[in-house]
């Protein structure tokens, strides 16, 4: 005979996989599916690389997720069935079933919850420390590990297309460009300021200190926008990377920055030997900004969200880390909050994103008047 525990993990999933199954609009997905496979069919198709790509991921997504809940469909079937039979010779087993499934209905759940059309995209995120010197520095480079460890969790590809370091330790600036399905859906809720609370390792009274760093996502427009800049209004400029790095970095200027003349805006990149690809590297940030400001100037906002920064400091916060007098991590948006710091702090924030989106739905949702 099973044990309770199992039985009980067993009644949350046939809840999981119910309310799933609720919103699956399977019909309309491989409605969608044919769709798009009628418009690739067409000789003229690719005539227009940029809006084929476009298809042809949009078409990806949709038969990925289509086979993710086929497959749900199928486990949920096979454990219903086993656990009918299954005896505590079974106990191990079923256990590891029901935490697999469980993982993956929470990963169709989640991306049910993308409704924004670049949720799918690739995304540039950015972290800048605030005030507090080093002690903000190194607040924003731990942000930086913990956020490394959640790319490679999620098996996203990254490079660091900037990292400015600091005087004494941390860093001063850094950009990260995450190759990924939904990887700006999931990352624009870690959009905001991140607040730490702990004893610093920099003061020799130990005393507690509280810093700030905040975190910029951009979608990367790249694959699903046309949208170019025009070459006579941009500046180029070459000039030698700081830091760390081989003597071609060092001594040659490889590093590029490039500004958007009627904004302002700029982007930079100098991790790269190549001045060429420190080149594309930094039109493919500054495009994202220059796209993201007009668009918010067509929503009525006066700029973007990553150059219209509200203040690097207390009250601003969407996040709070505490690790001393006692520890915990608490979203201050949806008052989700684990005492598990050192867990979050090694990638593991998968909870809070998805808190983030539930609470967005809602509040979209009560907008909508539904």
């Amino acid at each position: 005979m099973l044990e309770t525990k199992t039985k009980e993990k067993f009644d949350i999933l046939k809840q999981d996989y119910a309310d799933l199954t609720a919103h699956v609009r399977l019909d309309a997905w491989k409605t969608d599916v044919a769709s798009f496979e009628e418009r690739m069919s067409k000789p003229d198709f690719w005539s227009n690389q940029r809006e084929a790509k476009a298809v042809n991921k949009k078409l990806k997504v949709i038969k990925d997720r289509i086979q993710l809940f086929e497959s749900i469909k199928d486990d949920f079937s096979s454990i219903s069935d086993f656990v009918e039979i299954a005896d505590e010779s079974n106990q191990t087993e079923i256990d590891k079933m029901i935490e697999s499934l469980s993982v993956n209905i929470g990963k169709l759940q989640t991306e049910l919850l993308f409704t924004d059309e670049l949720d799918s995209s690739s995304a540039i995120m950015t972290i800048h420390p605030g005030s507090g010197g080093t002690e903000s520095c190194d607040w924003a480079e731990m942000l930086l590990r913990m956020y490394l460890k959640y790319f490679q969790k999620m098996n996203y590809k990254y490079t660091i297309i900037d990292n400015e370091p600091a005087d004494i330790a941390g860093i001063k600036s850094v950009s990260i460009d995450i190759e990924g399905e939904y990887a700006y859906g999931y990352l624009k809720a870690e959009i905001g300021v991140h607040r730490l609370v702990r004893v610093s390792p920099f003061d020799s009274n130990g005393r507690r200190h509280t810093s700030f760093a905040a975190v910029y996502v951009l979608p990367d427009i790249e694959e699903n926008v046309d949208f170019e800049l025009d070459e006579n209004e941009l500046r180029v400029d070459a000039f030698r990377a700081g830091g760390p790095g081989g003597q071609n970095v060092n001594k040659v200027s490889t590093a590029i920055r490039i500004t958007h003349i009627p904004t302002g805006l700029f982007a930079k990149s100098q991790t790269e030997r190549s001045q060429l690809q420190n080149k594309i590297n930094a039109m493919k940030v500054l495009k994202a900004k220059v796209y993201e400001h007009f668009k918010q100037i067509e929503d009525d906002k006066l700029s973007s969200k990553l150059e219209k920064k509200s203040s690097i400091e207390f009250g601003n916060q969407i996040r709070s880390y505490v690790m001393y007098p006692y520890k915990m991590v608490k979203d201050l948006r949806t008052r989700f909050e684990t005492s598990d710091v050192d867990s979050v702090m090694d990638g593991n924030i998968d909870q809070f994103i998805k808190e983030f989106l539930i609470h967005r739905a809602k509040e979209r949702g009560g907008a909508d008047g539904k």
